[in-house]
């Protein structure tokens, strides 16, 4: 696939964003990203068009591959995302009250690995802020919006805040991404158990139920786990979703464990691990996963993307789509394209 002029930047770029902080290095990527986008420069960013449609939830997503929560934590990005070839973009994770997230530094890069540890903390600045600027965009693709509960809601208030997050993104974006599985918030990976899991399901359908009627249209709902459940937890949850008739999982989150990295020092940093090192955890997951629920439940696949086979790894695994995070910050814009072909 020949280069385009973004790829050739990215690598001049590179070496200069390695240098930096890794989140000072990624607000700059952001800034470069929506001048180019707002300069009119979008065609430098956008691979030929290419790509197998796919229809997921109910939507049309132009082609495979998304880009994961957390890089576009505020909805001001959208339209810069989404010209590098994204056939959807998921904002957030956002919460009801803003939320400065935890103390810096708090990302963390071991290039030796193509892997990241963070620990932002649902950094956000919240509900109603992120709203009105997804409302901005004029990128056609699809946008997700990836909801989760503020760091001082108790967990038997959790069901508040996903609500509040449902409520504000029903009709506004294409679908809503609900965030239990972060190891960022202290307890949020508690909602994983199946009885809580159970009640904020119910929550949700109900209300999701609610806003169709009033909508004229229902907003789908997708869940995100966490790589690190056991096989049993995994099966039971299968059958939670298929009872609760959630609309798809997200599969996975970050990594508590820091197999493949440990004998790295930045490996001591508390937080998620995400890229190259969760790559086989996330695919066993989807695997076992798809085992238990079929054709009756979609699964996006996440973990570890750095190249076309491992993204087509997910896709035989079970995923029918995948998303980048970790993997956009090592390959740059060209493994966009790349995935977009499958």
């Amino acid at each position: 696939m020949r280069p385009t002029t973004l790829d050739f930047l990215y690598q001049l770029a590179r070496p200069v964003l390695f240098r930096l902080d890794a989140e000072a290095a990624h607000h700059a990527t952001l800034a470069a990203l929506r001048w180019m986008e707002k300069c009119g420069l979008a065609g430098l960013m956008s691979p030929p068009a290419h790509g197998t449609p796919v229809r997921l939830m109910g939507l049309d997503f132009p082609n495979r591959v998304g880009l994961a929560a957390g890089m576009d934590k505020t909805g001001t990005c959208v339209d810069a995302l989404g010209a590098l070839g994204f056939g959807h973009v998921e904002v957030g994770t956002i919460t009801p009250r803003p939320q400065a997230g935890n103390p810096s530094p708090r990302l963390f890069r071991l290039v030796e690995r193509d892997a990241i540890i963070n620990r932002m903390g649902f950094n956000n600045p919240g509900l109603e802020a992120a709203l009105a600027n997804i409302a901005k965009r004029k990128w056609p693709g699809i946008v997700g919006f990836n909801i989760g509960k503020n760091a001082d809601t108790p967990n038997d208030r959790a069901a508040d805040d996903y609500l509040a997050g449902l409520r504000g993104a029903a009709g506004r974006a294409d679908y809503v991404a609900v965030n239990i599985s972060s190891p960022n918030t202290k307890g949020l990976r508690d909602l994983q158990e199946e009885t809580a899991l159970r009640h904020l399901l119910r929550s949700l359908k109900e209300e999701q139920d609610r806003l169709a009627q009033h909508h004229g249209a229902s907003t789908p709902l997708a869940l995100k786990i966490s790589p690190d459940l056991s096989p049993d937890h995994t099966k039971a949850l299968a059958a939670l979703f298929l009872s609760e008739k959630i609309d798809a999982v997200i599969a996975t989150n970050t990594t508590l464990s820091r197999h493949g990295v440990a004998d790295l020092d930045s490996s001591r940093e508390t937080g998620g691990l995400s890229g190259a090192p969760v790559r086989e955890k996330s695919t066993a997951l989807i695997t076992l996963l798809k085992s238990e629920v079929g054709t009756a439940l979609p699964i996006i696949g996440v973990g570890g993307i750095l190249c076309a086979a491992d993204a087509q790894e997910k896709l035989e695994a079970g995923a029918s789509l995948v998303q980048l995070y970790t993997g956009l910050i090592y390959r740059g814009p060209a493994l966009v394209a790349e995935l977009a072909a499958l």
